[in-house]
């Protein structure tokens, strides 16, 4: 390379990035923002000799960093972007024969990879920024190291953050040379503003803006969490300053224009007041900042496996983004960073962002393991394994698109999807579409779903598919000419036929949110059982039926975001056969009896039913199980028989185990069909269940072999001395029996059930049946305390017998005879 490099801080461990990857192929390099890493050291390393004439591919966690880190490198060199330096993404790139070092997009990486696993022409794979731990950036590295292990050991690999714990990153590379670079930053002030947590972050955040624009020299970059706060924030300082200052939002949405508005220089004289997502946390650099202003905020993408729906989810932002944010400040001079946040709270905050891996669909990444030919995802090497639970959801999602098949191997179809490149939900859309002549209209449905903000924010996607059709811009044009590549490189599709609505084809991709207008303007339930909410004012809140493709919220207060109207008619044309009639019997609580009725249905969705005659059979049988578990134990019948025995028996599974059986409210409601069911097969409600056949089917569980030690084991009654029976209590943890003490004369040994192992606890009452005394050793007690029992009751009770000794006198439930 002729044109000599600028020296930054990174500059000083070049030498030794050089030295690990000379004697090896992989390493770890943690260094701070403003350190040079992400255009100094892919510049080097075209110097070095074993990368031969081969690529160098440098992967960013988003677009605007791509694009900006090739720019950047490109200047270096003197050249344009797309000759030496290039960069490659979903909407655009610029690359050429001559290109060297190419940025990518961490999902553009993991495309390259799957398509090509030798990664031909490739000597190096520089991982920038891996502390974001997005999903893409650890699926990217278990593939970079599982080809290097199997098919490139010339591969190199290298890792770089600026905040990062390198020792477990190293430890996942098989002990990696780490390589540590100091930063080049200027004393930056931190200051804490603690804020209302009532009052919109906009409100404060504007605020702070204007007190520090007036106090303080040089830009400003205020950290906010998302696009509408950011709007918001725009909003209010609009017209509070002069021509001398420039107002710049910077999120992933806008175009490339006002992106590079934002990041530019202020012109001479004036200054910015950027507004910006974590966008600007890393990667990128915006010159003149001085001052920076934190919300503490963050959005994050968090999935929900049960309704297969990824919210967004505004968090405080880790200490790692704080520190990085603040950093921002002193790139260039002494700075200021204000958090708006009291200072105690810092660290409350979690040490780094979550990785995406652990709350995110796995649909896709599943996809491009099954075409990896991994089933397992434990076979390849990541930071943090995937949740179990949300990877088999992500199995049953994509075998239910037919995308696996019941071994979890990718389909012929589950190619088709993975080859457009789109969430699998999507591609499964545009590939039903593409078979039906309307490839190109679901192709730009998907485009518009993925690339936030297209045909603008309209929640009808009807309006929104529309707008875009005729939208000017690059990002627009871009988009478009993506749709058109996607639905022209699928194989069979069929000549394009008449237009169809966005609703029709929405459906191939989410049948389980076809949703339901149940009762109220704007209010809808799903096919899911979720419910969905329309502000009253959309046109969309009068509609019979929507389709919707985006919702957020919690359960119970589930807000629309994107929607197309469809009708029964459509369904039954696009879905045949996913509308069904069917008879149920049901529990109905109201009335505590089995019901039956004739439903048509769409999941959750009932559009009509009809009641039926009483039902019969093990139908209604099963039905009425299911309602002793929604209403619970205690609504049965119980005699008092029948809640001893299922004491007795919970007494000798407690004290040893199998095989008495587990008679406890969990494990009985789990077995109903085993013990009650067979007893019950008459009954239509609760009822008309019978004490008796409760009490058989809990002896039902018992072994038969083992019923006759029931009673020598767990007897129901103790017969004293004086030859009453009475009942032993076995609803504590230990079997307990009340009697009169005088019952008890006579007795030399404290009374045992088990087979003489378990003593039982003696409530001793006084003859009017008050409790005088408890033991679990009466010939202790006749020794002992006795005494003053004795002498306490004698003046209470004269008429009954109080002997010296009770191990010597006869027993007696009887007073003393007249005269005596």
């Amino acid at each position: 390379m002729q044109t000599p490099l600028p020296q930054y801080p990174v500059s000083d461990v070049l030498g030794a990035i050089d030295a690990a990857l000379d004697a090896g192929t992989r390493a770890v390099l943690s260094a701070p923002p403003g350190a040079g890493k992400t255009t100094i050291v892919p510049l080097h390393l075209l110097t070095a000799p074993w990368r031969g004439d081969g690529k160098i591919i440098l992967l960013e966690p988003r677009r605007l960093a791509a694009r900006a880190a090739a720019n950047r490198m490109a200047s270096l060199l003197g050249e344009k972007t797309g000759e030496t330096v290039g960069y490659r993404m979903r909407l655009d790139q610029k690359i050429s024969a001559r290109t060297r070092i190419e940025v990518v997009t961490e999902g553009v990486f993991a495309r390259m990879i799957l398509d090509d696993p030798e990664l031909k022409g490739v000597a190096a794979v520089i991982f920038d920024e891996f502390h974001e731990r997005s999903l893409d950036a650890d699926f990217g590295l278990a593939l970079a190291l599982d080809v290097q292990a199997a098919l490139r050991d010339d591969l190199r690999i290298l890792v770089m953050s600026a905040t990062l714990d390198i020792g477990r990153i190293a430890a996942l590379m098989d002990g990696a040379p780490t390589i540590e670079s100091t930063g080049r930053a200027f004393p930056v002030e931190v200051r804490y503003q603690d804020r209302d947590s009532t009052q919109p972050i906009e409100d404060t955040m504007a605020r702070a803006i204007i007190d520090s624009h007036r106090a303080e020299d040089g830009s400003i970059l205020a950290f906010l969490p998302g696009q509408r706060e950011i709007t918001r924030t725009a909003e209010r300082l609009e017209g509070r300053f002069g021509p001398d200052t420039i107002i710049a939002p910077l999120y992933g949405n806008l175009s490339q224009a006002e992106q590079d508005q934002a990041i530019r220089p202020a012109p001479v004289g004036k200054r910015k007041i950027v507004l910006a997502t974590s966008i600007a946390e890393t990667s990128i650099t915006i010159d003149g900042v001085r001052i920076v202003i934190d919300s503490g905020l963050q959005r994050l993408p968090v999935y929900e496996a049960s309704t297969g729906i990824t919210r967004l989810e505004t968090r405080r932002a880790s200490r790692a983004s704080a520190d990085q944010r603040a950093g921002r400040a002193g790139r260039t001079e002494p700075g200021i960073a204000l958090r708006l946040w009291h200072q105690g709270q810092t660290a409350a905050l979690e040490a780094f962002t979550p990785p995406e891996i652990l709350s995110s669909d796995l649909s896709g990444f599943i996809l491009d393991l099954a075409s990896w030919g991994v089933a397992d995802p434990g076979e390849l090497k990541f930071l943090d394994v995937p949740p179990k639970p949300a990877v088999q959801e992500a199995k049953s999602l994509l075998m239910s698109l037919a995308a696996l098949d019941e071994k979890g191997g990718i389909t012929n179809d589950g190619r088709l999807i993975r080859n457009l490149a789109l969430p699998p939900r999507l591609a499964s859309m545009v590939l039903a579409a593409s078979r039906e002549g309307h490839g190109r209209e679901a192709a730009e449905l998907a485009v518009l779903l993925t690339e936030q903000g297209l045909g603008g924010n309209a929640i009808d996607l009807d309006e929104r598919l529309s707008r875009f059709r005729s939208e000017r811009g690059e990002r627009a044009e871009a988009s478009r000419r993506l749709a058109r590549r996607l639905a022209e490189n699928i194989p069979g599709a069929r000549k394009e036929t008449l237009p169809t609505s966005a609703g029709r084809l929405l459906m191939h991709a989410f049948p389980d949110r076809i949703a339901l207008q149940r009762g109220a303007r704007g209010r809808f339930v799903m096919a899911n059982g979720r419910g969905g909410e329309l502000a009253e004012t959309e046109r969309l809140a009068k509609a019979d039926m929507l389709v919707i493709a985006d919702i957020t919220g919690r359960a119970g207060a589930q807000r629309i975001l994107a929607a197309a109207e469809t009708s029964r008619a459509e369904i039954d044309q696009e879905l045949p056969g996913a509308i069904r009639r069917e008879d149920q019997c049901f529990f109905d609580l109201a009335s505590r009896q089995v019901r039956a009725r004739r439903t048509t249905r769409l999941g959750a969705i009932i559009f009509e039913e009809a009641p039926l005659p009483r039902p019969t059979g093990a139908a209604a049988a099963k039905a009425l199980m299911d309602g002793v578990r929604q209403v619970g134990l205690s609504a049965l019948p119980f005699s008092k028989a029948g809640a001893q025995l299922r004491e007795r028996i919970g007494f000798l599974h407690r004290g040893i185990g199998e095989p008495w059986p587990d008679v406890s409210d969990v494990a009985l409601l789990a077995s109903l069909e085993d013990w009650l069911l067979p007893f019950v097969d008459d009954a239509r409600g609760l009822d008309s269940i019978g004490a008796d056949a409760i009490s058989q089917g809990l002896l039902s569980l018992v072994p038969h072999a083992l019923r006759r030690d029931l009673d020598r084991l767990a007897p129901t009654h103790f017969e004293s001395p004086a030859g009453n029976r009475h009942a032993i209590d076995f609803s504590g943890e230990e079997p307990s029996v009340s009697l009169r003490v005088q019952e008890l004369f006579g007795l030399k040994m404290h009374p045992a059930i088990g087979g003489g192992k378990i003593p039982l606890v003696l409530e001793l009452t006084s003859p009017a049946h008050r409790p005088i005394q408890t033991t679990r050793d009466l010939p202790g007690f006749w020794k002992g305390s006795w005494r003053d029992v004795r002498a306490d009751m004698r003046g209470r009770y004269p008429k009954h017998p109080w002997p010296e000794d009770p191990a010597e006198a006869p027993p007696t439930a009887r007073a003393k005879p007249r005269g005596t």
